[in-house]
C-alpha cells in the first residue's frame, strides 16, 4: 500500500499523452508536409528552399526553358566579334557559330516577287526557303528576328540589373536611416512617379539621344523606383528584429549590418519584383522602338521592326509584322510565367501552394 501510495506522489501533476514517444520523434523538414522525398539538411537557406519549391511548378520551367531556348537563338544567331579596343580579344571572334539561315542585314535588291506588287515590295511570304517570309527589303525576318533578340533581350535584363543596382541601395539608406534621409529619398520617387513610366522614358530620351546605351539609360531612369520603394519598405520591419539589435549592440558598422543582416531578409519580394519586370522592360523598349525613338531604323530590334513595318497588314504583307510580334508576346508570357514561379517559391503559405496547382 505504501509502494503504490508513493508512485502516485511521484507523477501527481504530470500529463501524459498517450501514443507519444519522445525518442522517436524524428526531425523533419519544412517542406516535407508538402513535397515528399525531401530530406532536412543542415545549413538548408531560404533560397534553397525556394529553389525546391521552384522546381515544382511547371509552367514556370516552361517559362524558363523558353528564354532559355530564346536567349540561345539570340546568342548563336551570328558571330561575336570582341570589339578591337578590348585587351588580348580585341578583334578576335568569341562566338563563331551561326544558327541565322542568312545575314540579318543583307537585302534582296534583285529578286522579289515574280510579279511585283503596285508598291514594287521585295516581301516574300513564308515559304521553304524563309520560314518567316521577308521584309520590305528582302531580309529574312527569321534572321532578323534571331540577331534582333540580343538587343531586345539585352536591353531588358541589362535595364533591370542596373536598376537594381540603383533603387536597392537608395531604398536600403532610407528605410534603415529614416528621418530626413528617408523623407529626400521618398520624397523623389514620388516626384517622379507623378509622371507616366513611358513618358519620362520619352523626355530621357529626348534629351539623351537615341541608342543603345541612352535607351538603357532612359529605362533605368524610371525602373530603379518600384525596387527602391519596395525595400524601404522590407527593411523598415526588418531592422526591428532582435538579431539586428543584437549586431548594434556588438559594435557592428551600418554597413555591415545592412548587407549581412537586413538585406538577405529583405530581398525576396524585390527579386520577385525584378523578374516580373524584365517583361515590362522589353515592352517599354519595344514600344520606343515602334514609336521611333528606339535604336536606328536599320537594326534587328523587335520594336523597331514593328515600327518599320507597321503599315505592313494594310498592305497586304501580315508575317512581316506578325512574327516580331509574336516574338515580343513569347518572351514576355515566359517571363511572367517565371515570375509567378517565383513569387510562389517565396510564399509558400499563398494559395498555390495549398491547393498544388501545377506542382
Amino acid at each position: 500500500m505504501s509502494s503504490d501510495t508513493s508512485t502516485t506522489t511521484t507523477e501527481r501533476g504530470r500529463i501524459r499523452v498517450s501514443g507519444f514517444d519522445v525518442d522517436r520523434v524524428e526531425e523533419r523538414d519544412p517542406l516535407s508536409s508538402w513535397e515528399p522525398g525531401l530530406q532536412a539538411k543542415e545549413g538548408r537557406g531560404r533560397l534553397e528552399f525556394a529553389w525546391l519549391r521552384f522546381k515544382r511548378n511547371r509552367l514556370a520551367l516552361f517559362g524558363g526553358a523558353v528564354i532559355a531556348f530564346m536567349v540561345l537563338l539570340a546568342v548563336f544567331a551570328r558571330p561575336i566579334q570582341a570589339p578591337p579596343g578590348v585587351p588580348l580579344l580585341g578583334g578576335q571572334t568569341i562566338q563563331p557559330l551561326s544558327l541565322a539561315p542568312a545575314d540579318p542585314a543583307a537585302q534582296n535588291i534583285i529578286t522579289g516577287y515574280t510579279e511585283p506588287t503596285l508598291e514594287n515590295t521585295l516581301a516574300w511570304p513564308p515559304t521553304g526557303l524563309h520560314l518567316f517570309g521577308t521584309d520590305w527589303a528582302g531580309r529574312d525576318i527569321l534572321s532578323r528576328i534571331m540577331y534582333g533578340g540580343r538587343w531586345s533581350l539585352s536591353i531588358g535584363f541589362i535595364a533591370v540589373a542596373v536598376a537594381l543596382l540603383v533603387g536597392v541601395p537608395l531604398g536600403s539608406i532610407a528605410g534603415y536611416y529614416g528621418g530626413k534621409i528617408d523623407e529626400l529619398i521618398m520624397r523623389f520617387v514620388d516626384m517622379l512617379y507623378a509622371f507616366p513610366f513611358i513618358v519620362l522614358a520619352i523626355a530621357v530620351i529626348a534629351v539623351l539621344g537615341r541608342g543603345y546605351w541612352e535607351m538603357i539609360l532612359a529605362l533605368v531612369a524610371v525602373g530603379w523606383l518600384p525596387y527602391a520603394r519596395i525595400i524601404r519598405g522590407e527593411i523598415l520591419s526588418v531592422k526591428e528584429n532582435d538579431y539586428v539589435t543584437a549586431a548594434k549592440a556588438l559594435g557592428s558598422r551600418d554597413r555591415s549590418i545592412i548587407t549581412r543582416h537586413i538585406l538577405p531578409n529583405a530581398m525576396a519580394p524585390v527579386i520577385v519584383q525584378a523578374t516580373l519586370s524584365i517583361g515590362t522592360t522589353v515592352l517599354a523598349a519595344a514600344a520606343l522602338g515602334f514609336i521611333g525613338l528606339g535604336l536606328s531604323p536599320a537594326s534587328a530590334e523587335w520594336g523597331v521592326m514593328l515600327n518599320v513595318e507597321q503599315d505592313a497588314i494594310a498592305r497586304g504583307r501580315w508575317w512581316a509584322g506578325a512574327f516580331p510580334g509574336l516574338a515580343i508576346f513569347l518572351f514576355v508570357m515566359a517571363i511572367n510565367l517565371v515570375g509567378d514561379g517565383v513569387r510562389d517559391a517565396f510564399d509558400p503559405q499563398g494559395d498555390t501552394q495549398q491547393s498544388g496547382g501545377f506542382r
